[in-house]
């Protein structure tokens, strides 16, 4: 293989220490550590890049910031138009962009091979959850980049779905590339399970549930199947909160369960694994997502999962989850009750779901990735 020089869409690594700045960081980090013989430029805007300390170490991996003043002060400018033109000065081969745009003169340069990746149509499928703007400015975006784009990466099958049926995109266009789980999301020993409780001062059994809680995530589901499972049962929430939450506290209240609820906000990376070890079962109800990586997380660790249908939870999931309709609380509660006092089924569960995820990995993604590049420059080349 030739050697290649790849540059990233780095705004998101940069900036964002969740959702699409993890994407992202795992996307650079996992491409230069199997692919060692290609060069990497990680194009940002600006910011602190202490996220990236230990990959820009590698000696293929470089920070590439505006290289014009008016850049440097109106990093939007740049990343949407004035990029393109230090794109072509370095001598870039693959452009992608790793959270859902692309300049919007991407063309400009006929040798360079883009790709982005798109992680969802949220805003389509939810828009009482984004402002009537933010919609519009979405939609001119992701469609711009999808249609220009040499490929796509989808994350999930779901979000592949939705840019042929919403976009017209020729599914041929269209390569799933499944995010991996970091390596850390592994069974946590008994020290680890029993120092994680103390230290957040959890009960011995209870039902974890990870992300922003807000309306679309539906974490009120769990909240109102509680209630109906024993009392020494209870709810961690690990996430940010929103006002959606005032829902859940105030049926925490009007039921007797405020006793039952934990909410842990700014809750380190790292504790993460242990959180999910020490739990007897994992919640994501989410009505829509684009992949849902806390499931694979979930599972990761050896923690069945009871999840929601009608979006890609499914393939996160695969076998070692359970699946209810986001709308019917007795469901969930079922499912839930089912895995808290049945020993052997949560076993079954852990045991598939531990085998199902050993496919999300880092090696697998990155090569999925390579290949996609590939493709799209072997497109340009012969146009």
């Amino acid at each position: 293989m030739e050697k290649l020089q790849i540059a990233f869409d780095g705004k998101r690594a940069v900036r964002n220490s969740t959702g699409l700045g993890n994407y992202s960081r795992y996307a650079i980090e996992a491409l230069s550590a199997t692919y060692p013989g290609h060069d990497y430029a990680v194009m940002s805007p600006g910011g602190s890049a202490s996220r990236l300390t230990s990959v820009l170490e590698r000696p293929n991996v470089s920070l590439v910031e505006p290289s014009k003043a008016i850049d440097r002060r109106f990093g939007a400018l740049w990343r949407t138009f004035d990029i393109t033109g230090q794109l072509a000065d370095i001598g870039v081969d693959i452009y992608h962009g790793l959270s859902n745009e692309l300049p919007l003169n991407i063309r400009r340069i006929p040798s360079l091979a883009s790709v982005v990746t798109i992680h969802d149509l949220i805003w389509r499928r939810c828009p009482k959850d984004y402002k009537a703007m933010d919609r519009a400015i979405y939609d001119y975006k992701y469609r711009h980049s999808a249609i220009n784009a040499t490929r796509i990466i989808a994350i999930s099958r779901c979000t592949r779905d939705d840019l042929v049926n919403d976009y017209g995109i020729d599914p041929a266009k269209i390569d799933i590339v499944y995010q991996g789980v970091d390596a850390t999301f592994v069974p946590a020993g008994e020290y680890d399970r029993i120092d994680i409780r103390r230290r957040y001062n959890l009960p011995e059994r209870y039902i974890i549930g990870v992300g922003t809680i807000q309306a679309r995530k539906n974490q009120l589901l769990t909240m109102q199947a509680l209630a109906a499972l024993d009392s020494d049962i209870h709810l961690v929430l690990v996430g940010r909160r929103t006002p959606y939450t005032r829902n859940i506290d105030r049926y925490a209240a009007a039921h007797g369960l405020q006793g039952r609820l934990h909410i842990l906000e700014g809750i380190p990376f790292a504790d993460l694994p242990a959180l999910y070890s020490a739990a007897i079962c994992a919640a994501y109800p989410s009505r829509y997502e684009g992949f849902g990586l806390p499931v694979v997380e979930a599972l990761s660790c050896g923690t069945p999962v009871v999840a929601a249908t009608g979006s890609c939870l499914e393939e996160a999931g695969g076998p070692g989850a359970m699946y209810v309709d986001p709308e019917d609380p007795e469901a969930m509660a079922d499912a839930l009750a089912r895995i808290c006092g049945d020993s052997r089924w949560r076993q079954s569960l852990a045991d598939s779901g531990l085998r199902y995820v050993r496919r999300f990995n880092a090696e697998t993604f990155a090569r999925q990735t390579m290949d996609s590049y590939l493709k799209a420059l072997d497109a340009v080349r012969h146009l």
